[in-house]
């Protein structure tokens, strides 16, 4: 049974019903069943943090389409929703909440501040969450999951304490990033190199014995304050005698050594090298072949430690100020060179980063990396883009242990206890009361967290009950696909490979679909500081969020920024109008009893046939483009075939019958109709799932959802190869003749006579009604010669056939060519004007560039418009 639309689309009146039907009906829900194959995604969990963002919008809409097609193709389709703590973001969060009442984190303590955290979370955490749902996501909310709940924290403690036991955790004092601002360390993945301006200070270092002295260069003059020795290369025959002495460290007054070590290059700069191994990983490794004091002349705070003398308590920019001043004052200052050069910064603040000594935990990367980079070389695991496996392997290959401790208080807090009687570390899956080794009850735990990468990087397989051995585990993991932005591939998907070799033995995915950014109209990344982020929100309450998930998916290429255009989703909903439209009509048309099924093959028309064939080929294609991730180019075919195949031809061609007399073949049109509208509804549904669901209510269907409907197939009996070619001939000449007609002017309701000269009448004839119709003749003559006369008539040449119109049922030929003599009249007016304006000198050399050429366009239009309406006088004239 059939039912009426509505005359106007509202999407904020549907989806939200829409969505509320699936969801209570539990469709986005999935179970293990063995009678299925299964289909897994999950999905990069948002902060808990967050609100939706345009890139949550792609990953969202890309990741829904992909499940929402499997699971119409019979797959056991699950999407793994959660959300993630995001240890600095949401520490910072509830900090500044805290400043609100003039505290901090140190006056509530550890434990009060914890509660405040959950508190917040429990406030504002499932606000994405909502927000999701408005995109239509998929999602089985069922099996929401959060990387602090107790699933997740039992998965990351197993993994620490197995990492610690397996020799692949160790806590060391090592160079580490780390922020001044959010005080914590950082990973390497989390650092952003920036070229920034700034200075090269070339200092003399004054030999001991006053024998002379070196120059050394450096971009950090604070630093020196830690110097403990000065390098050369051992093949340096400038330094080769200096090798062994010392000098003097201005300002500190101190002696240092000088080394020997090929770190040192010999053509850059003066050859010297200072070396400050508690600030500079390079300058560390010298300093421990070397045996050089590590001096650390920063705190946490960015600010001079007791190392640094008089400048101590100042901000290392002050400091740096100050030094510079005292190196020049003291006459150790030899130049200063401006010099760009790429500086640290943090990922979430973006204020410099310093490299500092300190005691972290870290992973040892080198032997975890083996197996993550075998399972990408033989294929395993595949990125789409390909090339972004190459950028995964260069990182892979040249990783450096993984610094995972964090000095906050929210997240996973770090599992190990040290002894205050003998030093021990004591790490244990459960929280022990004594130390291992000396059975001391006075052990304390590490105050530091884990980095937030940490537990995410669990994410495929602690989300299905790891490490439990679940049915779940075994049925749904590995999973299929993730979806994910290339600005996380280091952070994130590599991390993810690496944990899923090791701890489950499996590359956790098949295929990485990696997209790029939304950007803004002008190409830049969006962001606060623009001012020019959108929100999906306001996009979707204004234009519907299936014209917003159009826009996204429209011309979007994996691996690929997109430009956001506003006026595009206007656009998108207008092709939403259109569909709504011709559904309506289709349904105005129907009689009550219609069932959704094709007429007997040989009850079809021509027309039925071409449209027949159309569909047969989209299905194959789509099908074959989203298997590829071809997602773009497969949303570009249905909205095409929609569009032009569907809108603009079928259903013009098939209003005769259904207005005519012959009821055999009104009904086969009707069915033809429904049918090719219900299979194009399908495979629209994963790109807009709510309109789509409510047109597919309202046609006669069977099945409780189109969510759940099966997916179209190719079926080689539909494919009517030679009778779409024909309609196609026909088609074409109706197209020629309704644009010639149209450069003319001549309007609709003036018909004329159409001769078709070919040697395929045959197809014409079949085709003669719809000619008529549509190419406004009122008399077609099929033949095999040019008519008589035919010099004076308009001709169109398509690729099978000639078309001559009698020139003279066209056009009154004096108004025409009244009409053109005032045209070629205007144009002549205002190519003098130009032309003038170009003449002149004083014009030409002051106004701006700019100017100048929008009058040579405009000069050009005009030439080449009146150069057509010379032409088309001179047809007349004929």
């Amino acid at each position: 049974m059939a039912r009426q639309l509505p005359k106007v689309y509202e999407p904020q009146q549907v989806e939200s019903r829409i969505y509320k039907m699936w969801e209570d009906g539990g469709y986005f829900h999935a179970e293990k069943d063995e009678s299925k194959k299964p289909f897994t995604i999950v999905m990069p969990p948002p902060n808990v943090t967050g609100q939706l963002h345009m890139g949550h919008a792609m990953d969202a809409t890309l990741q829904d389409t992909l499940i929402r097609f499997k699971r119409m193709q019979g797959y056991n389709a699950l999407w793994i929703p959660g959300v993630d703590h995001a240890g600095i973001a949401t520490q910072i969060k509830v900090e500044e909440e805290l400043r609100k009442d003039g505290l901090t984190r140190y006056d509530l303590g550890r434990e009060k501040f914890l509660e405040r955290v959950w508190d917040w979370k429990h406030k504002y955490g499932n606000r994405i969450v909502e927000q999701q749902k408005k995109l239509g996501a998929s999602c089985d909310w069922d099996r929401a999951r959060f990387t602090m709940d107790e699933d997740c924290s039992k998965a990351v403690r197993e993994v620490f304490v197995s990492l610690y036991e397996k020799g692949l955790i160790y806590k060391g004092s090592r160079i580490i990033n780390w922020c001044p601002h959010c005080v914590t360390a950082l990973s390497d993945a989390e650092v952003e190199y920036v070229d920034k301006p700034g200075h090269l200070w070339h200092i003399r270092y004054p030999l001991a014995d006053g024998s002379g002295d070196v120059v050394v260069a450096t971009t950090r003059p604070e630093t020196m304050l830690g110097d403990s020795g000065v390098c050369v290369n051992p093949n340096d025959e400038r330094y080769k005698d200096i090798v062994g002495k010392t000098v003097i460290l201005p300002l500190v007054n101190k002696e240092i050594p000088i080394v020997a070590d090929d770190y040192a290059e010999m053509d850059f700069g003066t050859g010297c090298v200072k070396m400050t191994p508690a600030h500079d990983p390079n300058d560390f490794e010298v300093g421990q072949r070397h045996n050089l004091e590590v001096i650390r002349v920063l705190d946490d705070n960015g600010k001079i430690n007791e190392n640094g003398g008089k400048y101590q308590g100042l901000d290392r920019y002050e400091a740096r100020k100050q030094i510079v001043a005292d190196l020049e004052a003291g006459g150790y200052l030899v130049k200063v060179e401006p010099y760009n050069h790429n500086v640290g910064t943090c990922y979430r603040c973006h204020q410099d980063v310093e490299p500092i000594i300190s005691a972290q935990w870290f992973v040892k990367m080198k032997p975890l990396a083996q197996e993550a980079i075998r399972v990408v070389k033989d294929g395993e695991t595949k990125f789409v883009p390909e090339r972004f496996s190459k950028t995964y392997l260069n990182w892979m290959e040249n990783v450096r242990d993984w610094c995972i401790s964090r000095q906050l208080w929210w997240g996973h807090q770090i599992p190990a206890w040290t002894c205050a009687d003998c030093g021990h570390i004591t790490v244990s899956r459960e929280d022990p009361c004594q130390c291992e080794k000396c059975g001391s009850a006075n052990i304390q735990r590490d105050p530091d967290v884990l980095d937030t990468w940490f537990s995410s990087a669990l994410w495929p397989f602690e989300t299905l009950g790891w490490p439990d051995k679940t049915e779940d585990l075994d049925y749904f993991y590995p999973t299929d696909v993730l979806v994910t932005g290339y600005d996380i591939i280091f952070f994130w998907v590599a991390r993810m490979i690496f944990s899923g070799c090791e701890h489950t033995g499996k590359t956790p995915f098949h295929t990485v679909l990696i997209h790029g950014l939304v950007r803004d109209n002008q190409g830049r990344k969006m962001s606060k500081s623009l001012g020019n982020g959108i929100d999906p929100l306001e996009m979707i309450d204004k234009y519907g969020c299936d014209a917003l998930r159009l826009n996204l998916i429209t011309g979007n290429s994996p691996g690929n920024d997109t430009r956001f255009f506003t006026e595009k989703c206007e656009a998108m909903r207008n092709f939403a109008n259109k569909l709504w439209n011709a559904s309506r009509y289709v349904l105005m048309n129907l009689d009550d009893d219609a069932k959704n099924e094709l007429p007997d093959l040989s009850k079809l028309e021509i027309a039925d046939k071409w449209v027949l064939s159309k569909l047969n080929t989209l299905i194959a294609e789509v099908t074959e483009n989203l298997e590829k991730y071809e997602l773009g180019v497969a949303v570009q075919k249905v909205y095409d075939f929609i569009w032009d195949t569907y809108c603009d031809w079928y259903i013009e061609l098939t209003k005769a019958r259904l207005y005519g007399e012959n009821e055999k073949s009104k009904l086969a049109a009707q069915k033809v109709l429904v049918y090719v509208l219900d299979q194009f509804l399908r495979l629209l549904h994963p790109f807009m799932p709510f309109i789509t669901e409510e047109i597919w209510q309202a046609i006669p269907h069977e099945g409780k959802f189109l969510m759940l409907a099966d997916w179209p197939k190719y079926d080689e009996s539909l494919n009517f190869g030679a009778e779409a070619a024909h309609m196609e001939s026909v088609m074409n000449a109706i197209r020629s003749i309704r644009n010639r007609r149209a450069e003319m002017n001549v309007p609709p309701s003036k018909k004329s006579t159409l001769y078709v000269v070919s040697d395929k009448g045959e197809i014409f004839r079949q085709g003669e009604g719809f000619i008529c119709r549509l190419a406004y003749a009122d008399k077609v003559i099929i033949c095999e010669t040019d008519p008589e006369g035919h010099e004076n008539m308009v001709c169109v040449v398509t690729n099978d056939a000639k078309l001559y119109i009698p020139l003279e049922e066209l056009i009154d030929f004096e108004k025409e060519l009244a009409r053109l003599e005032k045209e070629k009249a205007n144009c002549l007016k205002q190519i003098a004007m130009f032309e003038g304006k170009l003449s002149n000198e004083a014009f030409v050399s002051r106004a701006p560039e700019k100017v100048v050429s929008e009058q040579r366009e405009k000069l050009e239009k005009n030439r080449a418009l009146l150069a057509q309406l010379e032409e088309s006088e001179k047809r007349l004239r004929r």
